[in-house]
């Protein structure tokens, strides 16, 4: 009974040993039903492995979609075989890649964030401060208006806080918003 061989590992598992990264990948769902799941079999089909996913159903991207962050892991070779799945099946890829956000902000935007379109203004921060947006409220006591009040948590590459920052300043200005960043350093 001492030394029994273990059994050869499928084709699969050979594969995930080793040289598998993780990677994240951000869809657009419409609100549909079966829709997450039409999402998900295009990257089990083509070899990778669900690390978790973040289904944003309380939140609405500005095309009208449902925002779903999908973590995986995969062999790499692998990668770009399941992004193309994922688009081939119809579904929106927003983003892919290897990165993961390493660091996240929370920012402040104050003023007519209705009538200078909060929609735009939401898309402008994602594409220029290279940002995704994590979370969203909104506050119009005074009505949509009046000024209003924006609190964003925003998720950014490790490293790049002040870059971010200084982008978000540059639309507040171009867009007249005050732009109210936390309060850092210090010892408590």
């Amino acid at each position: 009974m001492g030394n029994v061989p273990e059994p050869e590992s499928d084709e699969e598992e050979a594969e995930t040993d080793g040289g598998v990264r993780a990677y994240t990948v951000r869809l657009e769902l419409v609100d549909e039903p079966g829709e997450l799941l039409r999402a998900l079999a295009p990257i089990a089909d083509n070899g990778g492995n669900l690390l978790s996913i973040h289904h944003e159903r309380g939140n609405i991207t500005p095309r009208g979609h449902i925002p779903v962050e999908v973590d995986l892991e995969s062999p790499p070779e692998r990668f770009d075989g399941i992004v193309d799945a994922l688009r081939d099946a119809g579904v929106n890829v927003i983003q892919a890649g290897e990165e993961h956000y390493g660091e996240e902000l929370n920012v402040i935007l104050v003023g007519h964030l209705v009538e200078t379109d909060l929609s735009e203004t939401l898309s402008r921060i994602e594409d220029e401060a290279d940002a995704v947006v994590k979370d969203l409220s909104l506050a119009a006591p005074d009505g949509t208006d009046e000024t209003a009040s924006a609190r964003l948590r925003l998720a950014i590459d490790s490293g790049r806080t002040e870059q971010a920052f200084e982008t978000i300043r540059s639309i507040g200005t171009d867009k007249e918003l005050t732009v109210v960043e936390p309060l850092v350093g210090g010892e408590a």
